[in-house]
């Protein structure tokens, strides 16, 4: 499955979105930038839902910078009025760099006092001239930001990277022992990445990647059978499917099935 769209549980209703690569210069820092603009009719609220990927993120407003930390459920933001974020989903070994504890933001968010960030990022998304422009100098602005005040990751911080990239992108990986072995590393180790640099535990990382999936299978195949589903993503069985849905999105399968339909 791309990525375009997962982790969004409702991307009919979604504002203008868009997500740009990383710089090369910064590839080892950012996975990549997301791009949200809204133009909200008076008096109404466009809520966006999202199943986030395991990690962190540095997000810049006109008015605040502030970073997202791990989520354990969906999460939400209410859109009014007129506005825009630049957002950099960060790979892990950008993130103690920025001289926080991942596990510590876990379902949280704080302002950060990064002004130099900020003017530069705003200046390029309030300049003249196209979206698809406008939105391409925010992306450089931020990665010049990146660039300039973190450092490329060192051995282990490739290694977080690794197991981040691992887990997200290979299907085979459905337990913290398969991950160990494909890194070449004891589960003990992949656990003490996962604390130092994620904010979740490795278990929870794989259950993520497969809870975004089987939302994604939903709404763009809604004819889906859920047993044969739970079985494809590794589930022992369509009823722990289901028990992780309720758990981490608030609603069954088949509840988000047909939300997902109607939106």
């Amino acid at each position: 499955m791309g990525d375009e769209w997962r982790g969004i549980l409702y991307p009919a209703s979604l504002p203008t979105f868009t997500r740009l690569p990383a710089p090369e210069r910064v590839a080892g820092l950012v996975r990549w930038f997301w791009i949200p603009e809204w133009n909200v009719e008076p008096g109404r609220v466009s809520r966006q839902e999202v199943i986030a990927f395991p990690a962190c993120n540095l997000v810049v407003e006109p008015s605040v910078v502030g970073l997202a930390g791990p989520t354990t459920r969906r999460s939400s933001r209410d859109l009014t009025g007129s506005g825009w974020a630049v957002g950099a989903l960060l790979l892990p070994a950008a993130v103690p760099q920025l001289g926080v504890e991942p596990g510590a933001l876990r379902d949280s968010y704080v302002a950060m006092e990064l002004p130099e960030l900020q003017e530069s990022v705003v200046t390029a998304m309030t300049h003249e001239g196209q979206p698809q422009d406008r939105r391409a100098r925010a992306v450089e602005a931020f990665a010049d930001w990146v660039q300039g005040h973190l450092a490329p990751p060192d051995d282990e911080g490739k290694l977080a990277n690794a197991l981040t990239r691992l887990v997200d992108e290979d299907p085979d990986m459905v337990r913290v022992g398969d991950v160990a072995d494909a890194l070449g590393v004891s589960v003990r180790t992949v656990q003490r990445l996962a604390s130092r640099y994620i904010g979740v535990p490795p278990a929870a990382m794989i259950r993520r990647r497969r809870l975004q999936e089987a939302a994604q299978r939903l709404r763009e195949q809604p004819d889906t059978e859920l047993a044969a589903l739970a079985a494809e993503l590794g589930y022992a069985d369509q009823a722990h499917l289901a028990g992780d849905f309720r758990t981490v999105l608030g609603l069954t399968p088949s509840r988000y099935r047909g939300e997902a339909a109607q939106s």
